[in-house]
């Protein structure tokens, strides 16, 4: 074989890293993104259950297995494209990392492919980061495409956490990849990994995988199909950015036509394929809530540790309806970008929708498993069982207790378990995350296990069946496809809880190792937030002759313009103020607040719009655009930084900087 250039397997990582995977031993390029069968599983059922799969797979199966518990979906292949209609380079992968400072080999620097060592498969097993290697040291090596990998450095700055990339350790990446096609979505998984090659695997064994692989994947030869072959259909105006798994935002000159977002056009986050349940499904599915904390205490009335409530059971209780703003941590990410890259989906303002939900008070959701259990305890005894069975009707019918009663529980639980700090969530997907128990049993705190969504059943796409809501907080703790509650003393496990997803590093870090993720918070309650959605002309100074449309003005000029859009802060903190400037902040108007500004106090979960007539702007150096700025107050007088500088951290979240618009003054964009 000839020499290859570092530069042919930078090709070969585009087409499908190295393409050898590509068509499972066919170097079919591209052909993988287009047409491959990926390995997934039926229902909301995982991999622990894919006998195929672990019996065949020996290399890392438990790992590869443990990664992909995820359900059956589909969306439209669609790619994502910016607006200059080139693919977009950014990073939309949970894949990469210390992207600000991505590694890469020199033009000029070749690696001969020849020189390469042939490393066994049974090598690359003893090096899975648990056992020392060859070298004494416990290394962390994996292989794709048929090239060895050391990733033992890269392990801590995972953005998806160091428990996701740890379940490939010792073994292939190509089933975990299969799931996770972000990592297809940008060139920066494969810069990163130019640095990480240490040797070919030989040929067998990836001939070994290909064939498996080909197999497990191909329904023909009884594999299980694509996991995202039933995903729900997506409407044609949402912006895609990636669509296996589905990450679309708002369009932001629909963002706020409408103060509650359509359900169709609601922004879309997944870290995996959407769950599908058949009706058979529907009908056995239960909601654990696990209330073992309780029943550590011997003078709790709880034995059991775990109920198991029926969606009839949940929607029997008194039905509330908050209307909340979600936005996903990662929404204005691009801002960042512009200054240094950092890794994640590129977020225009679109991430970011509000819904009216429907559902029952979770603090009744855990009343009544209690209430469950306590019954089940005292199954033998009719009086117990007539007496709870009494309680349940008289109070579906009266609604919640009262205001008073419920403050003295909440106080009694909290001094008699002081132990009780977090409600932990767990979704059908696998995903895991949490909130603070104060937030959680909070009688103000709104917080609801919907089942609706805009008056309708919540769509497959938004949580169905059921859906934690918590007001206040970062979209990512309102878990979708809820399937299990429990009382904890520790936040929950986990990537999205106590690994880098959610954590928002210092702007000095690139290296998630320079810090102790573990006394880090993830995000939670949120800052202030705005947009400007809409720009529109008031008033041009035009020469005799000229035509509005065709004039090109003087930079520095001053036009008159107006301006429209939304404000939003976290912990029901009300909307107080937005200033817009249309010279860099020189000077600032006050904006006229509209719908939402009469959200009650300390409980403004929703949006608030805003109008902006009469705004001063400078005509900029182009002659024919202004630039437009807002900053949002909310009613602790929290205010929006100007710069994101200072903000920019290496997940890229919680961009909360001024926000600024373009505006072409002729019309043409």
């Amino acid at each position: 074989m000839l020499a290859q250039t570092v530069n042919f397997h930078s090709r070969r990582f585009a087409n499908g890293l190295a393409t050898r995977v590509v068509g499972f031993g066919k170097r079919q390029g591209l052909h993988y993104l287009a047409s491959v069968s990926t390995v997934g599983s039926r229902g909301f059922g995982n991999y622990h259950n894919n006998q195929e799969f672990n019996s065949h797979y020996t290399w890392g199966a438990a790992a590869a297995a443990a990664s992909i518990a995820a359900a059956s979906g589909i969306a439209s292949s669609q790619s994502v494209f910016d607006s200059d209609n080139q693919l977009n380079s950014v990073c939309q992968c949970d894949a990469g990392l210390t992207p600000s400072s991505v590694p890469t080999l020199d033009e000029d620097e070749e690696i001969d492919d020849d020189k390469l060592p042939i490393i066994r498969m049974s090598e690359v097993e003893r090096n899975n980061g648990q056992q020392e290697g060859n070298d004494g040291e416990k290394s962390t090596w994996m292989s794709y495409g048929g090239y060895v990998y050391d990733v033992t450095d890269f392990i801590a700055n995972h953005p998806g956490g160091s428990e996701k990339i740890m379940l490939a350790a010792g073994g292939p990446i190509e089933p975990h990849w299969h799931l996770y096609r972000q990592h297809f979505a940008s060139d920066l998984p494969q810069r990163l990994m130019e640095k990480m090659v240490i040797g070919k695997l030989h040929e067998d064994d990836q001939d070994a995988i290909d064939t498996l692989m080909d197999k497990i994947t191909n329904p023909a030869s009884g594999g299980s199909g694509d996991p995202y072959e039933h995903e729900p259909l997506r409407h044609p105006s949402l912006k895609v950015h990636s669509d296996t798994p589905m990450n679309a935002e708002v369009p932001s000159h629909i963002l706020n036509q409408e103060y509650i977002t359509p359900v169709e056009l609601f922004y879309i986050r997944h870290h995996h394929p959407v769950p599908l349940l058949s009706d058979e499904d529907v009908e056995k599915f239960r909601l654990e809530v696990d209330l073992s904390l309780l029943s550590n205490d011997q003078s709790s009335p709880v034995k059991d540790s775990t109920a198991r409530l029926t969606l009839d059971q949940i929607k029997s209780l008194p039905k509330v309806e908050v209307t909340t703003t979600l936005q996903c941590s990662g929404n204005r990410r691009s801002g960042f970008n512009d200054l240094r890259r950092t890794s994640g989906t590129p977020w225009g303002q679109g991430a970011i929708s509000t819904a009216k939900w429907g559902g029952a008070r979770l603090v009744d959701v855990l009343a009544l498993a209690a209430e469950e259990l306590s019954a089940e305890e005292g199954s033998g005894d009719k009086k117990t069982k007539k007496a709870t069975k009494k309680k349940k009707k008289a109070s579906k019918g009266k609604g919640s207790e009262p205001l008073i009663q419920t403050l003295q529980q909440l106080q009694t639980l909290l001094q008699d378990h002081p132990k009780f700090q977090h409600l932990r969530f767990e979704s059908l997907d696998g995903m895991m995350a949490s909130i603070d128990v104060v937030k959680a049993l909070n009688p103000f705190g709104d917080v609801i296990i919907a089942y609706e969504m805009n008056g309708v059943d919540l769509p497959r796409d938004h949580g169905f069946p059921l859906r934690v809501i918590v007001p206040g907080y970062a979209a990512v703790r309102n878990v979708k496809w809820l399937s299990k509650l429990e009382l904890a003393e520790e936040e929950a496990e986990g990537a999205w809880q106590r690994g880098l997803n959610y954590k928002v590093l210092p702007p000095a870090v690139v290296d998630a190792k320079q810090v102790n993720l573990d006394v880090m918070p993830g995000l939670g309650e949120v800052s202030v937030f705005s947009g400007i959605t809409d720009v529109t002309n008031v008033r041009l100074s035009l020469e005799k002759g000229e035509v509005e449309d065709k004039v090109r003005l003087k930079p520095g000029q001053t036009v008159m313009v107006k301006a429209s859009g939304w404000a939003w802060a976290g912990g029901g903190r009300n909307i107080v103020r937005v200033d817009v400037s249309g010279n860099n902040g020189e000077t600032w108007e006050t904006a006229t607040m509209t719908k939402g500004s009469e959200q009650p106090h300390g409980r403004a979960w929703a949006w608030t719009f805003w109008e902006c007539d009469g705004i001063p702007a400078r005509v900029c150096d182009d002659g024919c655009s202004v630039e437009l700025c807002c900053k949002g107050v909310d009613s602790s007088f929290n205010t929006q930084p100007e710069s994101s500088d200072g903000l920019w951290n290496v997940r890229g979240l919680a961009n909360n900087s001024w926000f600024k618009v373009t505006h072409r003054l002729n019309g043409d964009e």
